[in-house]
C-alpha cells in the first residue's frame, strides 16, 4: 500500500549546483576569452565608474546577476581575490529586484598592499544581483569564486573558546583570534604578542619585531600567527634571542584552492606560488632558546621570497600542571 505515493526508487536526486569561477581581470581584447558559467549566474556586467570632479574615476562596479537554483539554498559563499591596496578596498553589496541593500559586506582586505582574498557569507533569499564595489578603475579586482552553502546543526564544547567555524571550500582551518588578555588553561598560558597586521619583506629586510617577558622558564612554546601571501616553498624564519629557529610550518589547504597564484621569474624554469588569503603559521619555540625575563623575537621573509603580512600573532607557554601526563624515563 504506497497510497499512490512515489517509491523510493522513483525518487531521482536532485544534482547539486555547480561552483562558479568568475576571472574579473580587465584583459586586452586579443588575450580575453569567453566565460563559462552555471546557469544561475544570469549576468556579469563592469558598469562605467563614476567621473569625479577632478575628472578621475571614483568607483567602479562590477554586477552579478544570480538566481537561486532552487528553494534548497539560501546562502550564497563568495571569495573575492583582490590586490589589496590602501584606499582601494573593495566592498560586497547584494541587492534585490526593487533595488534595496540586503547585505553591505564592509571593506574587505587589511590595506597592505599585497594580493588577497576575503570571504563573506550573503544570504540570498530575495537577492537578485552582488554589486563588487572597488574605489578606482577597478584592475585591483582578479576574481571571484561563488559556491551554496548547506545547513547543519553544530555541536559546541561547553568550557572550551566558542570558535566561528565555517566550512570553507578547499580549506578546514578556522580564522585565528588573538585573546585581547593573557589566558591560562591547563597549565599554558596564552599571549598576544600583536593583533594587528604587520607587513614583512624579504627584499627589504622589513621584519616584524617583537619583546616578551617570562617569569618562568617554560617547558617549551608554540608560536603561531596568521599569514597573507606566503611563498610556500620558503615560509618564514624565526629567530629568538638571536638563535634562528628555522622556518615555521604553513596549514596549506589543497592544490585546487584558486587562491594559489603562480609567479615565473626571468631565466628561470621552476614555477614558484604564493598564497594569496591567509594561511596559519606555527613553529614550536624551545625552552633553551628562552629566557627568565626580556626575550626577542623576530619574523623574517627570506631573500627572494616578496612580501607577506602577518596578524594574530600569538605565542603559548606550557608550564607543569598537576595533571600534566609525562613519563620519566631511566637510562640503561
Amino acid at each position: 500500500m504506497s497510497e499512490a505515493l512515489p517509491s523510493p526508487a522513483e525518487i531521482t536526486p536532485q544534482p547539486l549546483p555547480e561552483s562558479a569561477w568568475l576571472d574579473l581581470r580587465q584583459n586586452a581584447p586579443r588575450n580575453s576569452k569567453t566565460q563559462n558559467a552555471p546557469a544561475w549566474v544570469e549576468a556579469l556586467t563592469l558598469l562605467p565608474g563614476e567621473a569625479t570632479e577632478g575628472g578621475g574615476t571614483s568607483k567602479s562596479i562590477f554586477r552579478i546577476r544570480v538566481a537561486q537554483p532552487s528553494s534548497d539554498y539560501h546562502v550564497l559563499f563568495f571569495r573575492l581575490f583582490f590586490d589589496d591596496k590602501q584606499n582601494q578596498q573593495p566592498e560586497l553589496i547584494a541587492w534585490d529586484e526593487s533595488g534595496t541593500h540586503i547585505l553591505r559586506s564592509g571593506a574587505l582586505g587589511v590595506g597592505m598592499n599585497l594580493p588577497s582574498s576575503d570571504s563573506v557569507l550573503i544570504p540570498m533569499t530575495g537577492a537578485s544581483a552582488i554589486d563588487i564595489e572597488v574605489p578606482g578603475d577597478g584592475k585591483t579586482i582578479r576574481a571571484a569564486y561563488l559556491d551554496w552553502m548547506t545547513t547543519s546543526e553544530v555541536a559546541h564544547p561547553v568550557n572550551a573558546e566558542h570558535r566561528d567555524v565555517i566550512p570553507e571550500p578547499f580549506s578546514s582551518a578556522p580564522a585565528l583570534h588573538a585573546p585581547p588578555e593573557d589566558v591560562e588553561n591547563f597549565g599554558t598560558v596564552t599571549a598576544t604578542l600583536a593583533p594587528d597586521p604587520i607587513r614583512i619583506d624579504g627584499e627589504t629586510r622589513e621584519n616584524a619585531v617583537f619583546q616578551f617577558p617570562i617569569e618562568a622558564q617554560p617547558l617549551t612554546a608554540l608560536l603561531t600567527f596568521e599569514i597573507a601571501n606566503p611563498a610556500i616553498d620558503a615560509a618564514p624564519e624565526i629567530f629568538v634571542n638571536g638563535q634562528d629557529i628555522g622556518p615555521v610550518s604553513l596549514t596549506l589547504p589543497e592544490l585546487a584552492d584558486p587562491g594559489y597564484r603562480g609567479e615565473m621569474e626571468p631565466l628561470t624554469t621552476q614555477m614558484r606560488f604564493h598564497y594569496t588569503g591567509w594561511l596559519r603559521a606555527q613553529k614550536i619555540l624551545p625552552a633553551t632558546a628562552l629566557k627568565v625575563g626580556p626575550n626577542d623575537l623576530v619574523i623574517a621573509n627570506g631573500v627572494g621570497s616578496g612580501s607577506s603580512a602577518i596578524r594574530a600573532t600569538q605565542i603559548q607557554l606550557k608550564y607543569i600542571w598537576d595533571k600534566s601526563d609525562y613519563l620519566l624515563r631511566t637510562s640503561r
